[in-house]
Order: structure tokens, then C-alpha cells, then sequence
């Protein structure tokens, strides 16, 4: 069974509306967006977002403090260790990256510095290709 076929129905709810929204959403916005479905409490969003990330399907932008479901049509099973993503700070476009030869390359540095990492974001904030091409 896949990770998506496994999910709770508040989880599936969540999924679904990251998935539409087409950028990051907080869990606030989510909760609000959600209330409709019956979701009444924060906790109900936190913990529908606590699995989803830990299944792969959704990624917390720390810099943020907002969610977006995966893009990247790749095995979920691989821990997503090495995901970066390119924020747009003008119109909140969202691009996901993940490159396995990058993070071989940053795993073989970590293990050849003895560093144990339990967690690694790579999020560069600027101007996408479209934001800067309506600015020229």
C-alpha cells in the first residue's frame, strides 16, 4: 500500500488543499480553509501535517513557517534529505529540487567530517524567472 492510500481522512483533506493551492500555506490558513470538512482546532491541521511529512507528500518551509506538498514525482521511501527549494519573495512561487548525486555529495562530506546530521533545508529566497521578467 502507498504512502497516499494509507492516509487518514483529515490527512487526505490536507493533502487536498496543498495540492490546489499552488504555494505554501500555513497551518492557520489551512485550519481556516478547512473548517467547512469539520476541522475545528489547530491541533486536528498539526497533526494531518506531522504525518504528511514524515511520509514524504508534504515539505515544511522553515524560512516560512508554511507547508506545500510535494512537487518532485519520486519515491517517497528515500527520506527526501536533500530537498532544496527556490522561494519567489514576490509572488510566493515554490520550486523543488532534489538531486540524489547532490546529496550522495553532501552525505560523503557529512560522513567525512563526522558530522551527524538529523535534518538538512536548503530553501534560497529571491526573484523567479517570471517575477523578474515582468520587472525588466
Amino acid at each position: 500500500m502507498t504512502a497516499r492510500q494509507s492516509l487518514t481522512k483529515n490527512q487526505a483533506c490536507v493533502l487536498e488543499k496543498l495540492e490546489a493551492a499552488g504555494g505554501p500555506l500555513s497551518a492557520y490558513t489551512l485550519l481556516d480553509q478547512l473548517r467547512e470538512r469539520g476541522f475545528r482546532a489547530p491541533l486536528q491541521v498539526y497533526r494531518a501535517l506531522d504525518a504528511l511529512v514524515k511520509e514524504g507528500l508534504v515539505h515544511r518551509l522553515e524560512s516560512l513557517n508554511a507547508f506545500v506538498a510535494c512537487a518532485e514525482p519520486h519515491d517517497h521511501d528515500h527520506g527526501h534529505s536533500m530537498t532544496a527549494f527556490a522561494i519567489c519573495d514576490k509572488c510566493g512561487q515554490v520550486s523543488e529540487y532534489c538531486d540524489p548525486a547532490i546529496g550522495g555529495q553532501l552525505d560523503g562530506w557529512m560522513r567525512s567530517t563526522g558530522f551527524a546530521a538529523k535534518k538538512a533545508v536548503i530553501e534560497f529566497r529571491g526573484t523567479c524567472a517570471k517575477c523578474l521578467a515582468e520587472a525588466a
